[in-house]
């Protein structure tokens, strides 16, 4: 059976580059969805894609 489902939201606020917050604002207008919603899939995105750190605690081998 077929639920609809709304998710939690939280207002956070964060500090970005400025050059950053323009590329993020042309594409989510290219493609047609809010720059929130677009954050959001990016977010979800890199930490879906995290590397895992090395033993020795540093950044994970590329």
């Amino acid at each position: 059976m077929f639920y609809v489902q709304k998710p939690e939201m939280v207002n956070k606020t964060f500090r970005l580059p400025e050059e950053l917050v323009n590329h993020l604002s042309a594409v989510a207008q290219q493609q047609g969805v809010s720059m929130n919603n677009l954050v959001a899939q990016c977010c979800a995105y890199a930490l879906a894609h995290l590397a895992e750190p090395t033993e020795k605690g540093g950044k994970a081998d590329d």
